[in-house]
C-alpha cells in the first residue's frame, strides 16, 4: 500500500478552494466525491456538467470514502483520521483512530460506519453520525476493502495479507465465515444477485463467492493488479491498476465482454445515473473517466486533484 509523502494541507478547519456549493446546485445531478491522496483534498465532480465543481482540503492523504444522502465520510490514513463532511465541505464530525484506517463502508439502516485497520487486523465499528466507537471485529492480516451486501445482511472485508475474505452478520456483527481468495485481495463488491466479487491484486484475477454457502463459485482472469469493482447493466466492471484498463464481465455467464482503456493506474470505481454510467478514478493521470455502462463508450475524462484514489462508494446520486 502506498501512502506517498506529500506537502500536507493545513490542518485548520476544512474550507473550499473552488466556488462554494449551494443547496440549489446540489439538486442538479449526481456528484462524485473523489479522494486525492497526493494533494490531500477531495474533488467534488458534477457528473451532469462533467466538471470539477469544488476542491476541499482534507489533511492526511485521504483514500477511503463513502458518500450517501447528504454526507461524505473520508478516511485519511496519514493522520489516522475519519471525518464526516457535508457535500458543501463543512466538517460535521471527526475522530482519530489508533492504527491504520484504510477502507470504509456504511450501513445506513443501522447507522454503522465500518473502517478497516490495515495494521492491526481489525475493523472498527463507529456510530455513523457521531463517529463514536461502538465495537471492533477481528479479521485476517491487512484488511482493506469493505462492503455491505444488498439488503444489508452481510459485511465483507478483504484481508490482503491473509489471502481471504471475512464475512460478518451485519445485524449482530458476529463472524460468519472466512473464504479463501486469490493472492492479496484488496477491493470487493456485491453484485445485484448478492454474490461477492473480490479483486486479487497479487494474482491478477477475481474471486466470485456465494456468501450464503459460503463457497467460491468461480475464479476469473482479468488485467494486471485488479483493484476495485462496480456493477451496472448486468455487468461487472473491474479496474486493473497496472494495465490502465477496466475489465467488463457478463454477470449471467461470467464471460468476458470487453477490456476498456481508461486513465492511468485506475483504482476507485462506482456507478452513477442509476447504473447508466460507470466512473473510474485514475491515480496517475489525475482524472475521472466516465463510461456509458451499456455502449461501453468513454463519455468524459474529468480532471481531479493529484492522486485520486476514491476507494469506496464515492458517488452521491441525485
Amino acid at each position: 500500500m502506498r501512502w506517498p509523502s506529500v506537502l500536507r494541507a493545513p490542518t485548520s478547519l476544512l474550507c473550499l478552494i473552488l466556488p462554494t456549493l449551494v443547496a440549489g446546485q446540489l439538486a442538479a445531478g449526481d456528484l462524485a466525491f473523489v479522494t486525492n491522496q497526493s494533494s490531500s483534498d477531495l474533488s467534488v465532480i458534477d457528473l451532469a456538467t462533467q466538471t470539477e465543481r469544488a476542491r476541499i482540503p482534507v489533511p492526511g492523504q485521504p483514500a477511503g470514502v463513502v458518500a450517501h444522502r447528504g454526507h461524505v465520510w473520508v478516511v485519511a490514513p496519514e493522520t489516522k483520521t475519519v471525518r464526516r463532511l457535508s457535500p458543501e465541505g463543512s466538517l460535521e464530525a471527526e475522530t482519530t483512530l489508533d492504527g491504520g484506517p484504510t477502507g470504509v463502508a456504511l450501513d445506513a439502516a443501522r447507522n454503522h460506519l465500518f473502517v478497516s485497520d490495515w495494521f492491526n487486523a481489525r475493523i472498527w465499528v463507529l456510530d455513523a453520525m457521531s463517529l463514536a466507537p461502538l465495537a471492533e471485529l477481528a479479521t485476517g492480516a491487512a484488511p482493506a476493502g469493505l462492503e455491505i451486501s444488498p439488503g444489508g445482511r452481510y459485511l465483507a472485508a478483504a484481508a490482503r495479507d491473509a489471502h481471504e475474505v471475512a464475512l460478518f452478520d451485519a445485524e449482530t456483527l458476529a463472524p460468519r465465515a472466512t473464504v479463501p481468495t486469490g493472492t492479496r485481495p484488496y477491493g470487493l463488491g456485491f453484485d445485484p444477485q448478492g454474490r461477492l466479487w473480490v479483486g486479487n491484486v497479487g494474482s491478477g484475477n477475481v474471486t466470485v463467492i456465494d456468501p450464503e454457502a459460503p463457497a467460491v463459485l468461480a475464479t476469473l482472469p482479468v488485467g494486471e493488479r485488479p483493484y476495485g469493482l462496480a456493477f451496472a447493466r448486468g455487468r461487472a466492471f473491474v479496474t486493473n491498476q497496472y494495465a490502465d484498463t477496466v475489465s467488463v464481465i457478463d454477470l449471467a455467464s461470467l464471460a468476458p465482454v470487453a477490456t476498456l482503456d481508461v486513465g492511468e493506474y485506475p483504482e476507485g470505481i462506482d456507478v452513477a445515473k442509476g447504473g447508466a454510467q460507470v466512473v473510474v478514478a485514475g491515480w496517475f493521470s489525475n482524472t475521472l473517466t466516465v463510461i456509458d455502462a451499456q455502449s461501453l463508450e468513454t463519455l468524459a475524462e474529468i480532471p481531479t486533484g493529484d492522486g485520486p484514489r476514491a476507494f469506496g462508494r464515492f458517488v452521491m446520486e441525485e
